[in-house]
């Protein structure tokens, strides 16, 4: 029996270059890493089966999302300060788009890693059923358009589907992690998750900066009351919204009450912004607690705009009355902050999430290791729910904008979900104990940077 065709083959809208197979004999290892002096390896995904994964990707460049996450599966990587082995094994490629920068050719090579022509086959292992333990997806980077809205239109919910359409056919169903929101569309992002929950699906979806090191280190207890919060970013519209978004979500959730959901909607562009501070909609003292909480010295926010590009705010009601931010006004696209008040602390509470060495990069060592996880155990570290939230707020916040700012009520955003303690999926500081900003970041898979 040949595999199905699907309608949207892997190499589908702008790729560039011809695309080869490649399947050679090479052992995928450590290149002889030695243990770290600080400890053993962190090695418990061993004593099981390791998954077998198939990682299917818009583009492999460097520097990209699949990049930056797959070098933690190929290599042992630190985190927490620990030679953390992946406990998973990488058995296919499926590249949509080959750049003339791309990777993905020789990575396959050099670990002896099929690369196949469509998901199907790198699902399938080039047979007709499901023949991986679990699917890595990453929509991010390439050469996609924009839609009216502004929306960068990656194939995210096009991924999902034919990964799907493989695992009915098979009737076998193992996890999945979808790299950052759902999709650009509510729509589509809801009926993920719903097919997900259907077929049994472990789903797991979102980005590296929640799992960041907090400096100062900051704990909200779950059931705190929060009365307003704010999150802090410095890239662009929609893709680094994103992320101040899932920072704020992450940070709010497990708030008195619980989680029920967002009510109002809206896009705030650099007039708008200010207007709104003035008004009292949103607190210029919560930004600048945000703000300083790395040791920044600010006074007034709108002198920063001169150094740091024009402002602008997705502004949310939450349904239990909860008022929340997600501002444009860090110093670069690495910056992140958070600040809220809680109804224990008569000043603001407030922390600033550290990336790590080689702008980011490191970072994704974090969201590897609970991507990992999430293979290894069938579970979410996590809640997909979060997530899915978030791309709801993002997708209205863009049509918001679309609309000048209108404010949106989102009554399809109400609805609640049960947090998880994360904090073992999170960064705490002693890996930058290790490999710290003076070590130069390396070309190619090296997760280290350093010999051993």
């Amino acid at each position: 029996m040949k595999p199905i065709q699907l309608s949207i083959p892997c190499d589908n809208l702008t790729a560039k270059g011809s695309r080869r197979s490649f399947l050679r004999s090479v052992s995928v290892g450590a290149g002889g890493l030695a243990l770290l002096p600080l400890g053993r390896f962190a090695d418990a995904a061993q004593e099981a089966k390791r998954p077998k994964v198939a990682a299917v990707f818009t583009e492999f460049t460097y520097r990209s999302h699949a990049h930056v996450i797959l070098e933690n599966f190929l290599e042992k990587y630190l985190f927490n300060g620990q030679l953390t082995d992946p406990g998973c094994d990488v058995v296919s490629f499926c590249a949509d788009q080959l750049p003339d920068n791309e990777m993905a050719r020789d990575v396959a090579k050099q670990y002896g890693i099929p690369l196949y022509e469509s998901i199907d086959e790198a699902l399938c292992l080039g047979g007709n059923k499901l023949a991986v333990d679990a699917v890595l997806s990453i929509g991010e980077h390439g050469q996609y358009p924009q839609n009216e809205l502004g929306q960068h239109m990656y194939p995210r919910k096009q991924f999902f589907d034919q990964i799907v359409e493989v695992m009915r056919r098979s009737e076998q169903f193992v996890p999945i992690f979808n790299d950052k929101h759902l999709s650009y569309r509510w729509d589509w992002a809801k009926e993920m998750v719903d097919t997900a929950r259907e077929l049994g699906i472990p789903l797991m979806a979102g980005s590296s900066v929640p799992l960041a090191e907090r400096k100062p280190p900051l704990e909200i207890p779950p059931g705190e009351g929060i009365k307003e919060a704010i999150s802090i970013h410095g890239g662009g519209v929609e893709s680094y919204d994103f992320h101040a978004l899932e920072v704020l979500q992450s940070m709010v959730e497990s708030r008195r009450g619980g989680e029920t959901g967002v009510s109002t909607v809206e896009f705030l562009d650099t007039d708008a912004l200010w207007k709104a501070a003035d008004d009292g909609r949103w607190s210029v003292e919560l930004a600048q607690a945000a703000l300083r909480s790395d040791g920044q010295h600010v006074d007034d926010l709108q002198s920063l705009q001169e150094k740091r590009g024009p402002a602008h705010g997705v502004l949310l009601e939450y349904a239990d009355g909860l008022k929340g931010l997600a501002l444009r006004l860090a110093e670069s696209g690495t910056k992140w902050h958070f600040a809220c008040r809680t109804k224990s602390n008569t000043s603001p509470v407030a922390t600033s999430f550290y990336v790590g060495p080689w702008d980011n990069r490191k970072l994704f060592s974090a969201l590897s290791h609970a991507i990992q996880q999430h293979f290894i155990h069938g579970k979410a570290p996590y809640p997909v729910e979060r997530t899915l939230l978030v791309s709801g707020i993002l997708d209205a916040s863009m049509h918001s904008r679309h609309q000048g700012g209108k404010p949106l009520a989102t009554p399809h955003l109400q609805f609640a979900y049960q947090p998880q303690d994360f904090r073992a999926m999170r960064e705490m500081g002693d890996s930058w104990k290790i490999l710290h900003e003076g070590i130069p970041q390396p070309p190619g898979i090296d997760p280290l940077g350093f010999k051993l």
